[in-house]
Protein backbone atom coordinates (compact mmCIF):
# COMPACT_ATOMS: atom_id res chain seq x y z
CA UNK A 1 0.00 0.00 0.00
CA UNK A 2 1.16 3.45 -0.87
CA UNK A 3 2.55 5.77 1.85
CA UNK A 4 -0.76 8.14 1.91
CA UNK A 5 -2.80 4.56 2.75
CA UNK A 6 -0.78 4.45 5.53
CA UNK A 7 -1.24 8.05 7.60
CA UNK A 8 -2.97 8.78 10.48
CA UNK A 9 -6.65 9.05 11.06
CA UNK A 10 -7.77 11.35 13.69
CA UNK A 11 -5.69 13.55 16.41
CA UNK A 12 -3.48 16.70 16.79
CA UNK A 13 -1.06 17.20 13.77
CA UNK A 14 -3.02 14.16 11.36
CA UNK A 15 -3.40 14.60 8.11
CA UNK A 16 -6.95 15.70 8.18
CA UNK A 17 -6.17 18.55 10.65
CA UNK A 18 -4.80 19.66 7.21
CA UNK A 19 -7.13 18.87 4.54
CA UNK A 20 -8.32 21.80 2.40
CA UNK A 21 -11.79 22.18 3.14
CA UNK A 22 -13.18 22.05 -0.31
CA UNK A 23 -11.85 18.50 -0.84
CA UNK A 24 -15.05 16.38 -1.62
CA UNK A 25 -15.97 13.58 0.65
CA UNK A 26 -18.94 11.21 0.73
CA UNK A 27 -20.13 10.73 4.12
CA UNK A 28 -23.35 9.03 3.70
CA UNK A 29 -24.67 5.76 2.00
CA UNK A 30 -28.02 3.98 1.42
CA UNK A 31 -29.31 0.96 -0.40
CA UNK A 32 -32.96 -0.06 -0.57
CA UNK A 33 -34.99 -2.97 -2.11
CA UNK A 34 -38.09 -4.66 -2.72
CA UNK A 35 -39.66 -7.68 -3.69
CA UNK A 36 -43.17 -7.00 -3.41
CA UNK A 37 -45.76 -10.03 -3.44
CA UNK A 38 -48.97 -7.78 -3.18
CA UNK A 39 -47.95 -4.88 -5.81
CA UNK A 40 -50.77 -2.79 -4.22
CA UNK A 41 -48.51 -1.80 -1.68
CA UNK A 42 -45.54 -0.98 -3.79
CA UNK A 43 -43.20 2.23 -3.88
CA UNK A 44 -42.34 3.60 -6.94
CA UNK A 45 -38.56 4.34 -7.70
CA UNK A 46 -39.09 7.51 -6.97
CA UNK A 47 -39.63 6.63 -3.48
CA UNK A 48 -37.91 3.90 -3.02
CA UNK A 49 -35.05 6.42 -3.87
CA UNK A 50 -36.58 8.41 -0.88
CA UNK A 51 -36.19 5.81 1.20
CA UNK A 52 -32.36 5.00 0.24
CA UNK A 53 -31.40 8.98 0.47
CA UNK A 54 -32.98 8.72 3.96
CA UNK A 55 -30.62 6.01 4.64
CA UNK A 56 -27.70 7.76 3.58
CA UNK A 57 -28.52 10.89 5.77
CA UNK A 58 -28.65 8.69 8.87
CA UNK A 59 -25.60 6.74 7.71
CA UNK A 60 -23.52 10.15 7.93
CA UNK A 61 -24.47 10.52 11.43
CA UNK A 62 -25.43 13.75 11.21
CA UNK A 63 -28.41 15.61 9.32
CA UNK A 64 -26.93 16.07 5.90
CA UNK A 65 -30.05 16.24 3.63
CA UNK A 66 -31.17 19.85 4.93
CA UNK A 67 -27.95 21.16 3.03
CA UNK A 68 -28.75 19.72 -0.17
CA UNK A 69 -28.02 22.39 -2.59
CA UNK A 70 -27.62 19.68 -5.54
CA UNK A 71 -29.44 16.81 -6.63
CA UNK A 72 -28.11 14.00 -9.19
CA UNK A 73 -30.26 11.11 -10.58
CA UNK A 74 -29.25 8.56 -12.64
CA UNK A 75 -31.11 8.29 -16.13
CA UNK A 76 -33.96 5.98 -14.63
CA UNK A 77 -35.61 3.54 -17.07
CA UNK A 78 -38.43 1.92 -14.92
CA UNK A 79 -40.45 5.05 -14.95
CA UNK A 80 -40.37 8.74 -17.45
CA UNK A 81 -39.81 11.20 -14.51
CA UNK A 82 -39.56 14.30 -16.49
CA UNK A 83 -36.52 16.05 -14.26
CA UNK A 84 -36.41 13.08 -10.91
CA UNK A 85 -33.75 15.20 -9.00
CA UNK A 86 -36.94 17.85 -8.83
CA UNK A 87 -39.53 15.62 -7.51
CA UNK A 88 -36.89 13.59 -5.33
CA UNK A 89 -36.01 17.17 -3.80
CA UNK A 90 -39.66 17.79 -3.10
CA UNK A 91 -40.59 13.82 -1.85
CA UNK A 92 -37.79 14.65 0.77
CA UNK A 93 -39.11 18.13 1.29
CA UNK A 94 -35.87 20.26 0.54
CA UNK A 95 -35.89 23.96 -0.41
CA UNK A 96 -31.97 24.45 -0.69
CA UNK A 97 -31.84 22.68 -3.82
CA UNK A 98 -30.33 25.24 -6.52
CA UNK A 99 -29.31 22.28 -9.32
CA UNK A 100 -30.54 19.08 -10.69
CA UNK A 101 -28.91 17.43 -13.48
CA UNK A 102 -29.43 13.69 -14.79
CA UNK A 103 -27.74 11.41 -16.81
CA UNK A 104 -27.72 9.64 -20.54
CA UNK A 105 -28.13 6.02 -20.96
CA UNK A 106 -25.04 4.35 -19.39
CA UNK A 107 -23.50 1.61 -16.40
CA UNK A 108 -20.94 4.72 -16.83
CA UNK A 109 -23.35 7.46 -14.91
CA UNK A 110 -22.96 6.88 -11.46
CA UNK A 111 -19.19 7.16 -11.64
CA UNK A 112 -19.40 9.72 -14.05
CA UNK A 113 -21.21 11.71 -12.12
CA UNK A 114 -19.08 11.02 -8.42
CA UNK A 115 -16.15 12.21 -10.67
CA UNK A 116 -18.22 15.57 -12.11
CA UNK A 117 -19.59 16.56 -8.70
CA UNK A 118 -16.81 16.05 -6.93
CA UNK A 119 -14.36 18.12 -8.74
CA UNK A 120 -17.09 20.88 -8.38
CA UNK A 121 -16.73 20.39 -5.45
CA UNK A 122 -13.34 21.47 -5.33
CA UNK A 123 -13.85 23.96 -7.57
CA UNK A 124 -17.00 25.48 -5.07
CA UNK A 125 -19.20 25.43 -7.71
CA UNK A 126 -21.92 22.85 -5.17
CA UNK A 127 -20.99 22.19 -1.65
CA UNK A 128 -23.83 19.43 -1.01
CA UNK A 129 -24.78 16.61 -3.25
CA UNK A 130 -27.57 14.37 -3.20
CA UNK A 131 -26.61 11.61 -5.87
CA UNK A 132 -28.52 8.08 -6.81
CA UNK A 133 -30.65 6.26 -9.15
CA UNK A 134 -33.33 4.04 -8.73
CA UNK A 135 -34.84 1.06 -10.92
CA UNK A 136 -38.63 -0.73 -10.20
CA UNK A 137 -37.94 -3.12 -13.36
CA UNK A 138 -38.61 -6.09 -10.53
CA UNK A 139 -42.65 -5.01 -10.13
CA UNK A 140 -43.11 -3.02 -13.92
CA UNK A 141 -42.23 -7.20 -15.04
CA UNK A 142 -45.01 -8.34 -12.34
CA UNK A 143 -47.24 -5.79 -13.39
CA UNK A 144 -47.51 -7.00 -16.88
CA UNK A 145 -48.50 -10.42 -15.83
CA UNK A 146 -51.88 -11.83 -15.64
CA UNK A 147 -53.68 -10.93 -13.73
CA UNK A 148 -51.78 -7.12 -14.78
CA UNK A 149 -52.03 -4.45 -12.24
CA UNK A 150 -52.12 -1.26 -12.78
CA UNK A 151 -49.59 1.06 -11.64
CA UNK A 152 -50.67 4.08 -10.67
CA UNK A 153 -47.58 6.14 -10.22
CA UNK A 154 -46.44 9.76 -10.51
CA UNK A 155 -47.14 11.30 -13.71
CA UNK A 156 -44.89 14.48 -13.28
CA UNK A 157 -45.31 17.61 -15.07
CA UNK A 158 -41.78 19.28 -14.40
CA UNK A 159 -39.85 20.38 -17.37
CA UNK A 160 -37.37 18.06 -18.77
CA UNK A 161 -33.65 18.14 -16.71
CA UNK A 162 -31.53 21.02 -17.87
CA UNK A 163 -28.60 19.27 -16.94
CA UNK A 164 -27.93 15.79 -18.22
CA UNK A 165 -24.47 14.56 -18.71
CA UNK A 166 -23.09 11.81 -20.69
CA UNK A 167 -22.53 10.80 -24.57
CA UNK A 168 -25.80 10.26 -25.67
CA UNK A 169 -24.91 8.13 -29.35
CA UNK A 170 -26.80 4.54 -29.01
CA UNK A 171 -24.85 1.92 -28.46
CA UNK A 172 -24.95 0.20 -31.87
CA UNK A 173 -24.09 1.39 -35.20
CA UNK A 174 -27.01 0.88 -38.46
CA UNK A 175 -24.35 -1.80 -39.46
CA UNK A 176 -24.77 -3.42 -36.44
CA UNK A 177 -28.52 -3.10 -35.65
CA UNK A 178 -29.05 -4.61 -39.36
CA UNK A 179 -27.20 -7.44 -37.84
CA UNK A 180 -28.65 -7.95 -34.80
CA UNK A 181 -25.90 -6.78 -32.49
CA UNK A 182 -28.66 -4.95 -30.62
CA UNK A 183 -28.67 -6.29 -27.32
CA UNK A 184 -26.00 -7.53 -24.29
CA UNK A 185 -27.28 -10.48 -24.87
CA UNK A 186 -26.16 -10.49 -28.00
CA UNK A 187 -23.09 -8.52 -28.36
CA UNK A 188 -21.28 -9.49 -24.90
CA UNK A 189 -20.80 -13.32 -25.95
CA UNK A 190 -18.92 -11.97 -28.97
CA UNK A 191 -16.42 -10.68 -26.35
CA UNK A 192 -16.72 -13.49 -24.73
CA UNK A 193 -15.74 -15.97 -28.01
CA UNK A 194 -12.74 -14.03 -28.81
CA UNK A 195 -11.31 -14.09 -24.95
CA UNK A 196 -11.86 -17.75 -25.43
CA UNK A 197 -9.87 -17.68 -28.94
CA UNK A 198 -7.34 -15.42 -27.41
CA UNK A 199 -6.75 -17.34 -24.63
CA UNK A 200 -6.32 -20.65 -26.34
CA UNK A 201 -9.29 -22.22 -24.67
CA UNK A 202 -11.90 -25.20 -25.74
CA UNK A 203 -15.51 -24.54 -25.04
CA UNK A 204 -15.68 -26.55 -22.32
CA UNK A 205 -12.37 -25.30 -20.77
CA UNK A 206 -13.70 -21.95 -21.14
CA UNK A 207 -17.18 -22.62 -19.52
CA UNK A 208 -14.92 -23.88 -16.45
CA UNK A 209 -12.83 -20.42 -16.47
CA UNK A 210 -15.61 -18.68 -16.73
CA UNK A 211 -18.13 -20.49 -14.38
CA UNK A 212 -15.62 -20.27 -11.38
CA UNK A 213 -14.87 -16.97 -12.04
CA UNK A 214 -18.71 -16.21 -11.33
CA UNK A 215 -19.15 -18.59 -8.53
CA UNK A 216 -16.68 -15.92 -7.19
CA UNK A 217 -18.78 -13.55 -7.42
CA UNK A 218 -21.94 -15.18 -5.90
CA UNK A 219 -20.38 -15.97 -2.98
CA UNK A 220 -19.76 -12.09 -2.67
CA UNK A 221 -23.42 -11.68 -3.05
CA UNK A 222 -24.42 -14.29 -0.71
CA UNK A 223 -22.43 -11.92 2.13
CA UNK A 224 -23.99 -8.53 0.55
CA UNK A 225 -26.99 -7.85 2.64
CA UNK A 226 -28.81 -5.76 -0.54
CA UNK A 227 -28.02 -8.84 -3.01
CA UNK A 228 -30.83 -9.40 -4.81
CA UNK A 229 -30.00 -12.92 -5.29
CA UNK A 230 -27.82 -14.56 -1.68
CA UNK A 231 -27.78 -18.12 -2.87
CA UNK A 232 -24.08 -18.85 -3.46
CA UNK A 233 -23.47 -20.73 -6.34
CA UNK A 234 -20.98 -23.40 -7.40
CA UNK A 235 -19.38 -23.26 -10.65
CA UNK A 236 -21.13 -26.43 -11.90
CA UNK A 237 -24.33 -24.67 -11.14
CA UNK A 238 -23.88 -21.40 -12.95
CA UNK A 239 -22.52 -23.16 -16.20
CA UNK A 240 -24.56 -26.22 -16.34
CA UNK A 241 -27.74 -25.48 -18.48
CA UNK A 242 -30.93 -26.80 -17.01
CA UNK A 243 -34.95 -25.63 -16.68
CA UNK A 244 -33.79 -22.75 -13.94
CA UNK A 245 -30.29 -21.62 -16.08
CA UNK A 246 -31.60 -21.61 -19.65
CA UNK A 247 -29.24 -20.83 -22.23
CA UNK A 248 -29.82 -17.12 -23.19
CA UNK A 249 -27.14 -16.80 -25.71
CA UNK A 250 -24.24 -18.88 -25.99
CA UNK A 251 -22.02 -19.37 -24.27
CA UNK A 252 -23.80 -17.18 -21.62
CA UNK A 253 -26.60 -19.31 -19.75
CA UNK A 254 -29.01 -17.39 -17.65
CA UNK A 255 -26.39 -17.17 -14.11
CA UNK A 256 -23.94 -15.80 -16.29
CA UNK A 257 -26.19 -12.35 -17.72
CA UNK A 258 -26.87 -9.36 -15.67
CA UNK A 259 -30.27 -9.07 -13.74
CA UNK A 260 -31.89 -6.72 -14.62
CA UNK A 261 -35.61 -6.92 -13.19
CA UNK A 262 -34.44 -5.55 -9.88
CA UNK A 263 -36.28 -3.31 -7.46
CA UNK A 264 -33.36 -1.65 -6.50
CA UNK A 265 -32.31 2.27 -5.43
CA UNK A 266 -29.01 3.17 -4.02
CA UNK A 267 -27.97 6.87 -2.62
CA UNK A 268 -25.00 8.80 -1.83
CA UNK A 269 -23.84 12.03 0.02
CA UNK A 270 -21.24 13.87 -1.29
CA UNK A 271 -20.15 17.08 -0.06
CA UNK A 272 -17.28 19.33 0.78
CA UNK A 273 -14.97 18.48 4.25
CA UNK A 274 -15.83 22.34 5.83
CA UNK A 275 -19.37 20.95 5.10
CA UNK A 276 -18.95 17.85 7.21
CA UNK A 277 -17.32 19.43 9.91
CA UNK A 278 -19.86 21.88 10.15
CA UNK A 279 -22.60 19.16 10.71
CA UNK A 280 -20.81 17.53 12.93
CA UNK A 281 -20.01 14.28 10.82
CA UNK A 282 -17.94 11.63 12.37
CA UNK A 283 -14.75 10.99 11.02
CA UNK A 284 -15.54 7.23 11.24
CA UNK A 285 -18.20 8.08 8.43
CA UNK A 286 -15.75 9.64 5.72
CA UNK A 287 -14.51 8.24 3.26
CA UNK A 288 -12.88 10.37 0.01
CA UNK A 289 -12.92 10.05 -3.71
CA UNK A 290 -9.37 10.49 -4.57
CA UNK A 291 -9.54 10.83 -8.67
CA UNK A 292 -11.48 10.13 -11.48
CA UNK A 293 -10.74 9.71 -15.02
CA UNK A 294 -13.40 8.91 -18.21
CA UNK A 295 -13.12 8.02 -21.87
CA UNK A 296 -14.74 5.81 -24.18
CA UNK A 297 -13.04 3.26 -26.53
CA UNK A 298 -13.62 3.33 -30.34
CA UNK A 299 -17.65 3.85 -29.72
CA UNK A 300 -18.74 0.80 -31.91
CA UNK A 301 -18.06 -2.47 -31.40
CA UNK A 302 -17.23 -2.89 -35.57
CA UNK A 303 -14.64 -0.19 -35.14
CA UNK A 304 -12.51 -1.71 -32.21
CA UNK A 305 -9.28 -3.59 -33.61
CA UNK A 306 -9.85 -6.52 -30.92
CA UNK A 307 -12.70 -7.53 -29.55
CA UNK A 308 -10.92 -9.24 -26.04
CA UNK A 309 -9.21 -5.88 -25.32
CA UNK A 310 -10.03 -1.93 -24.24
CA UNK A 311 -7.47 0.38 -24.00
CA UNK A 312 -10.24 2.80 -22.84
CA UNK A 313 -9.91 0.96 -19.69
CA UNK A 314 -6.28 1.00 -19.51
CA UNK A 315 -5.89 4.24 -20.29
CA UNK A 316 -8.13 5.81 -18.38
CA UNK A 317 -7.98 3.26 -15.49
CA UNK A 318 -4.26 3.66 -15.33
CA UNK A 319 -4.77 7.79 -15.59
CA UNK A 320 -7.12 8.01 -12.49
CA UNK A 321 -4.32 6.03 -10.35
CA UNK A 322 -1.89 8.10 -11.57
CA UNK A 323 -3.67 10.96 -10.56
CA UNK A 324 -4.16 9.79 -7.44
CA UNK A 325 -0.42 9.17 -7.14
CA UNK A 326 -0.88 5.47 -6.82
CA UNK A 327 -0.14 1.96 -8.89
CA UNK A 328 -2.57 -0.76 -9.15
CA UNK A 329 -0.62 -2.92 -6.42
CA UNK A 330 -1.44 0.11 -3.89
CA UNK A 331 -5.26 -1.01 -4.83
CA UNK A 332 -6.71 -3.18 -1.61
CA UNK A 333 -10.18 -3.80 -3.67
CA UNK A 334 -11.80 -3.92 -7.00
CA UNK A 335 -15.64 -3.54 -7.96
CA UNK A 336 -15.28 -4.26 -11.79
CA UNK A 337 -18.37 -3.60 -13.65
CA UNK A 338 -19.88 -7.25 -14.23
CA UNK A 339 -22.55 -7.26 -16.20
CA UNK A 340 -21.20 -10.29 -18.08
CA UNK A 341 -18.18 -12.44 -17.22
CA UNK A 342 -16.53 -10.82 -20.87
CA UNK A 343 -16.68 -7.34 -19.15
CA UNK A 344 -14.93 -8.65 -15.90
CA UNK A 345 -12.11 -10.13 -17.98
CA UNK A 346 -11.49 -7.46 -20.58
CA UNK A 347 -11.27 -4.59 -17.22
CA UNK A 348 -8.54 -7.44 -15.53
CA UNK A 349 -6.10 -7.78 -19.09
CA UNK A 350 -6.77 -3.55 -19.30
CA UNK A 351 -5.51 -3.25 -15.59
CA UNK A 352 -2.93 -5.96 -15.36
CA UNK A 353 -5.02 -8.25 -13.09
CA UNK A 354 -4.57 -11.86 -12.56
CA UNK A 355 -7.24 -12.64 -9.67
CA UNK A 356 -7.53 -15.20 -7.92
CA UNK A 357 -6.16 -18.34 -10.71
CA UNK A 358 -2.98 -15.77 -10.80
CA UNK A 359 -2.55 -16.01 -7.19
CA UNK A 360 -3.98 -12.58 -6.60
CA UNK A 361 -6.49 -12.59 -4.12
CA UNK A 362 -7.81 -9.23 -3.81
CA UNK A 363 -11.31 -8.89 -4.55
CA UNK A 364 -12.65 -8.17 -8.25
CA UNK A 365 -16.03 -7.11 -6.77
CA UNK A 366 -18.15 -5.43 -3.40
CA UNK A 367 -21.32 -6.63 -4.48
CA UNK A 368 -21.61 -9.79 -6.12
CA UNK A 369 -22.48 -8.08 -9.93
CA UNK A 370 -25.09 -7.45 -11.86
CA UNK A 371 -25.92 -11.25 -12.44
CA UNK A 372 -26.26 -11.88 -8.31
CA UNK A 373 -25.96 -8.38 -6.54
CA UNK A 374 -28.63 -7.03 -8.95
CA UNK A 375 -28.30 -5.05 -12.22
CA UNK A 376 -30.37 -2.06 -12.20
CA UNK A 377 -29.86 -1.10 -15.37
CA UNK A 378 -27.63 2.08 -15.51
CA UNK A 379 -27.43 2.38 -11.95
CA UNK A 380 -25.67 -1.14 -10.73
CA UNK A 381 -22.53 1.42 -9.64
CA UNK A 382 -24.54 3.61 -7.28
CA UNK A 383 -24.37 0.35 -5.25
CA UNK A 384 -20.89 -0.45 -5.92
CA UNK A 385 -19.81 2.53 -4.55
CA UNK A 386 -21.86 2.42 -1.83
CA UNK A 387 -20.21 -0.86 -0.94
CA UNK A 388 -17.24 0.50 -1.28
CA UNK A 389 -17.84 3.26 0.99
CA UNK A 390 -18.37 0.56 3.86
CA UNK A 391 -15.37 -1.80 2.69
CA UNK A 392 -12.97 1.47 2.83
CA UNK A 393 -14.63 1.99 6.05
CA UNK A 394 -14.12 -1.66 7.87
CA UNK A 395 -10.31 -0.91 6.60
CA UNK A 396 -9.15 2.22 7.14
CA UNK A 397 -6.36 3.92 4.98
CA UNK A 398 -6.53 1.24 2.06
CA UNK A 399 -7.32 1.97 -1.72
CA UNK A 400 -10.62 0.93 -3.13
CA UNK A 401 -10.93 1.08 -7.26
CA UNK A 402 -14.38 1.56 -8.81
CA UNK A 403 -14.20 0.76 -12.82
CA UNK A 404 -17.83 1.03 -14.28
CA UNK A 405 -19.08 1.32 -18.02
CA UNK A 406 -22.02 1.92 -20.69
CA UNK A 407 -23.12 -0.05 -23.45
CA UNK A 408 -20.63 -2.45 -24.78
CA UNK A 409 -17.19 -2.53 -23.09
CA UNK A 410 -17.66 1.47 -24.38
CA UNK A 411 -18.09 4.25 -22.03
CA UNK A 412 -16.11 4.33 -18.98
CA UNK A 413 -15.64 5.89 -15.95
CA UNK A 414 -13.28 5.08 -13.17
CA UNK A 415 -12.61 5.76 -9.09
CA UNK A 416 -10.39 5.84 -6.11
CA UNK A 417 -11.49 5.84 -2.65
CA UNK A 418 -10.28 6.09 0.67
CA UNK A 419 -10.87 7.06 4.22
CA UNK A 420 -7.30 8.89 3.95
CA UNK A 421 -7.86 12.30 2.22
CA UNK A 422 -5.96 12.62 -0.67
CA UNK A 423 -3.04 15.06 0.01
CA UNK A 424 -3.34 17.01 -3.33
CA UNK A 425 -7.13 17.03 -3.09
CA UNK A 426 -9.77 15.63 -5.68
CA UNK A 427 -7.82 15.44 -8.95
CA UNK A 428 -10.48 14.89 -11.91
CA UNK A 429 -8.04 13.61 -15.14
CA UNK A 430 -8.57 16.04 -18.24
CA UNK A 431 -11.34 14.10 -20.71
CA UNK A 432 -9.85 15.16 -23.70
CA UNK A 433 -6.27 13.86 -22.78
CA UNK A 434 -7.67 10.52 -21.89
CA UNK A 435 -9.58 10.62 -25.21
CA UNK A 436 -7.30 11.31 -27.62
CA UNK A 437 -5.13 8.80 -26.42
CA UNK A 438 -7.73 5.98 -26.85
CA UNK A 439 -8.45 8.02 -30.07
CA UNK A 440 -5.18 7.22 -31.29
CA UNK A 441 -5.32 3.35 -30.55
CA UNK A 442 -5.78 1.37 -33.72
CA UNK A 443 -9.24 0.35 -35.31
CA UNK A 444 -10.91 -1.28 -38.17
CA UNK A 445 -13.00 -0.60 -40.79
CA UNK A 446 -16.49 -2.46 -41.12
CA UNK A 447 -16.35 -4.12 -44.14
CA UNK A 448 -20.30 -3.53 -45.15
CA UNK A 449 -22.05 -5.51 -46.88
CA UNK A 450 -19.34 -8.32 -48.26
CA UNK A 451 -18.93 -10.88 -50.36
CA UNK A 452 -16.22 -13.30 -50.16
CA UNK A 453 -13.66 -15.35 -48.01
CA UNK A 454 -12.97 -14.51 -44.16
CA UNK A 455 -11.43 -15.65 -41.36
CA UNK A 456 -14.51 -16.26 -38.06
CA UNK A 457 -13.36 -13.62 -35.45
CA UNK A 458 -16.04 -14.23 -32.60
CA UNK A 459 -19.77 -15.76 -32.41
CA UNK A 460 -22.87 -15.56 -30.38
CA UNK A 461 -25.81 -17.59 -30.78
CA UNK A 462 -29.01 -16.70 -29.45
CA UNK A 463 -31.56 -19.25 -27.63
CA UNK A 464 -35.50 -19.07 -27.98
CA UNK A 465 -36.95 -19.49 -24.45
CA UNK A 466 -37.78 -23.24 -25.31
CA UNK A 467 -34.21 -23.89 -25.75
CA UNK A 468 -33.80 -24.18 -29.71
CA UNK A 469 -30.82 -21.56 -31.14
CA UNK A 470 -32.66 -19.03 -32.81
CA UNK A 471 -29.91 -17.17 -34.51
CA UNK A 472 -26.25 -16.37 -34.36
CA UNK A 473 -24.17 -13.02 -34.80
CA UNK A 474 -20.64 -13.59 -35.57
CA UNK A 475 -17.56 -11.18 -36.65
CA UNK A 476 -15.21 -12.14 -39.01
CA UNK A 477 -12.25 -10.45 -40.40
CA UNK A 478 -11.90 -10.09 -44.17
CA UNK A 479 -8.31 -10.59 -46.20
CA UNK A 480 -7.40 -6.35 -46.06
CA UNK A 481 -8.60 -6.48 -42.23
CA UNK A 482 -11.58 -4.93 -41.97
CA UNK A 483 -14.70 -6.65 -40.28
CA UNK A 484 -17.53 -8.41 -41.86
CA UNK A 485 -20.60 -8.68 -39.61
CA UNK A 486 -23.09 -11.98 -40.45
CA UNK A 487 -25.74 -13.90 -39.47
CA UNK A 488 -27.08 -17.35 -40.32
CA UNK A 489 -29.84 -19.31 -39.09
CA UNK A 490 -28.58 -23.11 -40.04
CA UNK A 491 -29.67 -25.02 -36.74
CA UNK A 492 -26.52 -27.38 -37.78
CA UNK A 493 -24.16 -24.75 -38.33
CA UNK A 494 -25.00 -23.16 -34.74
CA UNK A 495 -24.95 -26.33 -32.80
CA UNK A 496 -21.62 -26.92 -34.41
CA UNK A 497 -20.17 -23.61 -32.90
CA UNK A 498 -21.44 -24.28 -29.33
CA UNK A 499 -19.95 -27.65 -29.47
CA UNK A 500 -16.20 -26.10 -30.92
CA UNK A 501 -14.22 -22.92 -31.34
CA UNK A 502 -14.43 -21.86 -34.20
CA UNK A 503 -13.22 -18.25 -33.87
CA UNK A 504 -10.33 -18.54 -36.42
CA UNK A 505 -11.41 -21.25 -38.60
CA UNK A 506 -11.74 -19.84 -42.72
CA UNK A 507 -15.35 -19.36 -43.85
CA UNK A 508 -17.11 -17.77 -46.44
CA UNK A 509 -19.74 -14.56 -46.33
CA UNK A 510 -22.25 -14.44 -48.53
CA UNK A 511 -23.87 -11.00 -49.39
CA UNK A 512 -28.30 -10.89 -48.34
CA UNK A 513 -29.34 -7.53 -50.01
CA UNK A 514 -28.15 -5.06 -47.41
CA UNK A 515 -26.65 -7.71 -44.94
CA UNK A 516 -24.39 -10.23 -45.03
CA UNK A 517 -24.74 -14.06 -44.39
CA UNK A 518 -22.62 -16.85 -42.88
CA UNK A 519 -21.66 -19.98 -44.62
CA UNK A 520 -19.46 -22.98 -43.27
Amino acid sequence: MGQEGQEGQEGPGSVRDVTDPRTPVIVGVGQAEQRPEDLSGTLEPIDLLVSAARTADGDAGASMLTRVNTIAVVSITSWPYPDPGALLARRLGLDGVRETMTTTIGGNSPQLLVNHLAAAIQRGDTDVVLLGGTECLYTRRAARTEPKTWLNWTQADDPPCPVVLGDARPGSSPYELEHGAVAPVQIYPLFETALRASAGHGVAEHQVVVSELWSRFSAVAASNPHAWSREAKSAEDIRTVGPDNRMVSFPYPKRMCANIHVDQAAALILCSYAAAQDAGVPDDRLVFPHSGADAHDHYFVSERERLDTSPAISIAGRAALDAAGLGVDDVARFDLYSCFPSAVQIAMRALGLHGAPGGDGRPLNVTGGLAFAGGPANDYPSHAIAAMVDACRRDPGSIGFVSALGWYVTKHSMGCYSTTPPPRGFVLVDASETQRAVDATPSRQPAGAYEGPATLEASSVLYERDGGPAMAVVTTLTPDGSRALANTSDVDLMDAMTREAWEGRPVTVVRDADTNRLEA
